[in-house]
């Protein structure tokens, strides 16, 4: 009986440890970069999951992204920590988030982009303080595609 119960434990041990589950709540790869959204005045409403910049309705939208890598290699070292290298020369497409293509633009030297771009083209014919549009900037960088979706809403 002692050798049965032993076996059985060992069997039911091997079966628990090879089977493999999947997590069902996250099917996404994180992101190579830290993409953060800026306003025309440079100020970022920090890092939310889905931020929210604004732009002057009485003028083309103005939404700038900006990638950057986070070198992770001084990361156990108080004096260094984490370093950020600016993304350049990254290809960045904006959409709105039913997948409409808006445009195309590159990260510069410091790993920004800048899009502007009518209201009209947006969706918002007549723009006015509070209208907002959700929209996605998607890229490819070091052979991983992202998604990131953000909110742009017009003030004065």
């Amino acid at each position: 009986m002692k050798k049965i119960l032993f076996f059985s434990t060992i069997l039911l041990g091997f079966v628990a440890t090879s089977c493999k589950v999947d997590d069902p709540f996250v099917d996404r790869v994180v992101a190579p970069v830290l993409v953060i959204f800026e306003d025309p005045t440079g100020k970022t409403n920090g890092l939310t999951t889905e931020p929210a910049i604004v732009s002057s309705a009485s003028a083309d939208a103005s939404i700038t992204v900006r990638l950057l890598e986070l070198n992770k290699d001084g990361l156990l070292d108080f004096k260094v920590g984490i370093d950020s290298i600016p993304a350049t020369a990254v290809p960045v497409t904006f959409k709105l988030r039913n997948g409409t293509k808006i445009s195309d633009v590159t990260t510069d030297g410091t790993g920004r982009s800048t899009l502007k771009i009518s209201w009209k083209s947006l969706g918002i014919a007549t723009p006015a303080v509070g209208s907002s549009v959700q929209l996605a900037c998607s890229a490819t960088y070091k052979e991983v595609s992202f998604t990131k979706y953000f909110r742009l809403t017009a003030t004065k």
